[in-house]
């Protein structure tokens, strides 16, 4: 009986590749194909057969990898799933794998190995390539906690909200010049480049709980 496989992947043309690619392998049979998490969390909830494993993108509109993943990890624990993408940062890497994926891989893995990998996560439970084992170590060896004062402490928890920078601000009663400063300082502080980079470091280091 063949393994079925779900893809979620906003870029058609590769979707169809991969289709044919996963169809062409022995025991394995596509049944299904997403544009994005949201796509399968309607198959999930509609009773439809669960796919062995499913495919998963990163980045994509509507419902993206680290959204579904959660969703998935809330709803359907054991579902394996296997990151297929072309992020290759460590922060998204353990991010992922936080969440509970069981593989990631990079878009531009070997055929032969993409199908030695979800034979692993079929068979195993688990697949992880030497540069994504190498990538969780380094994430695990950075275990130094910054000092962070009060106030930088309550704004890296707002930040990590859905509250836009203003409403920081007023949630604060600072100025957007105050909270902009706030912003860059952590920034440096915490050495990440971007918002995402600060929920990361709150979830890491549980300023943040999922």
């Amino acid at each position: 009986m063949s393994n079925t496989v779900a893809i979620v992947d906003d870029h058609t043309l590769f979707s169809q590749s991969l289709k044919n690619l996963v169809n062409s392998f022995e025991n394995y049979e596509v049944n299904g194909v997403h544009k994005n998490g949201q796509e399968l969390v309607t198959q999930f909830r509609a009773n439809q057969p669960k796919p062995d494993l499913v495919l998963l993108d990163i980045r994509m509109p509507i419902m993206d990898g680290p959204e579904t993943m959660a969703w998935l990890k809330e709803n359907f624990p054991d579902q394996k799933v296997l990151a297929l993408t072309m992020e290759d940062d460590e922060e998204t890497v353990t991010f992922m794998v936080k969440l509970g994926c069981r593989g990631y891989l990079l878009k531009d893995i070997d055929p032969d190995e993409f199908k030695f990998a979800m034979d692993e996560v079929i068979k195993e439970g688990f697949f992880y390539s030497d540069a994504v084992s190498e990538a969780i170590k380094n994430k695990n060896n950075e275990n130094k906690l910054v000092n962070l004062t009060k106030r930088e402490l309550e704004f890296l928890s707002l930040a990590c909200s859905e509250m836009t920078y203003k409403e920081v601000a007023n949630e604060m009663n600072l100025s957007p010049k105050t909270i902009d400063g706030y912003r860059e300082s952590l920034f440096q502080k915490l050495n990440v480049r971007s918002r995402t980079g600060l929920v990361l470091y709150a979830i890491k280091h549980r300023i943040l709980l999922l």
